[in-house]
């Protein structure tokens, strides 16, 4: 029997309570420690899953091979140090840190210590997204709609932050390039943050994208659509479907193709699931990120710049 991978979880609000019970349903993964300051919903937890439980998470660090990192994003830094410095294959959910200066330490710290680092974009396990990145070779224009009702978690970041980014690393894992153009608006609604905000990125390829994002939508709206001369995609983010417009064969008599549309309907799969799998295998030395340390810091530093063009905007 093969020894299974010892994982523990660091931050049990509500996405980190999901990571605990995907790890804990797992088969060739051993959930051994929880860590978080709520003591009370930590040892409740903990006990469910028949693990250990603990408020200082540096206790987890030598009895773990992988760990989830689930915490508020200005913590990011001080929590992954330690696992990165110590060679542990860590995830963390995006983004990967407060500021650029801290992602860029992080980074160094995985390479210098051979620690797999793995950053939490979900959206690229969505199988609708893959489907399009085997697709497309040469994006011209991408359209962008992520739009949520307001809830009371991460209010401490802006929608760039929070939602956006999501979208400006689909975009770069698109593209493959750096934008050489940036137009962003936003405004604040609810929060001290911006709340809705509109981004045009331009590439040296000709390529655009054009991204909104909005945390204060009376519904929930995702969409993904990609443009290129292999033909259009349009992705359902939430319901996991793919439209794909073609051109065919010009009808007898017509100059002008006809055009062929294909629906595809995904099985349904939890992109956290997927993730999680992933991220084991990648603690098991059996495949690479799917979004390394590097892209998690190029989106951040994407999003920063968005953020310095607004604040110059509003001053």
């Amino acid at each position: 029997m093969s020894k299974k991978t010892r994982v523990g979880v660091v931050g049990v609000g509500y996405l980190g309570q999901i990571h605990a019970k995907i790890y804990h349903e797992m088969d060739n993964v051993e959930l051994v420690m929880l860590a978080d300051t709520d003591q009370d919903t930590v040892s409740k937890l903990a006990e469910s899953y028949g693990c250990e439980c603990t408020s200082n998470y540096l206790e987890m660090i030598d009895k773990v091979d992988a760990v989830s990192i689930v915490v508020p994003t200005s913590l990011h830094y001080d929590v992954a140090q330690p696992f990165l410095e110590a060679g542990i294959a860590t995830l963390m959910e995006k983004p990967i840190a407060a500021t650029v200066d801290e992602a860029r330490k992080l980074v160094d710290l995985a390479a210098q210590n051979e620690a797999p680092f793995l950053i939490g974009h979900l959206e690229r396990y969505n199988p609708a997204l893959r489907a399009v990145a085997n697709k497309v070779a040469e994006p011209k224009y991408i359209e962008v709609h992520r739009l949520g009702t307001f809830v009371e978690r991460a209010t401490d970041v802006d929608v760039i932050t929070d939602l956006m980014i999501h979208d400006l690393d689909l975009v770069l894992s698109l593209v493959d390039e750096e934008p050489e153009n940036v137009q962003a608006i936003g405004s604040s609604v609810i929060t001290d943050h911006v709340d809705l905000a509109n981004v045009r990125l331009g590439f040296p390829s000709g390529a655009v994208a054009n991204i909104t994002a909005s945390r204060v939508s009376n519904k929930r709206f995702r969409r993904f659509r990609v443009f290129g001369p292999e033909g259009y995609y349009g992705v359902n983010l939430m319901d996991q479907e793919l439209d794909i417009v073609t051109k065919g064969e010009p009808p007898e008599g017509s100059e002008f193709p006809d055009l062929e549309v294909e629906h595809i309907k995904f099985d349904a799969e939890q992109p956290l699931q997927v993730e999680l799998a992933h991220f084991i295998e990648v603690a098991e030395g059996k495949a690479m990120p799917m979004v390394t340390g590097l892209q998690g810091l190029r989106a951040l530093q994407l999003a920063e710049k968005i953020q310095r063009i607004m604040r110059d905007s509003i001053s």
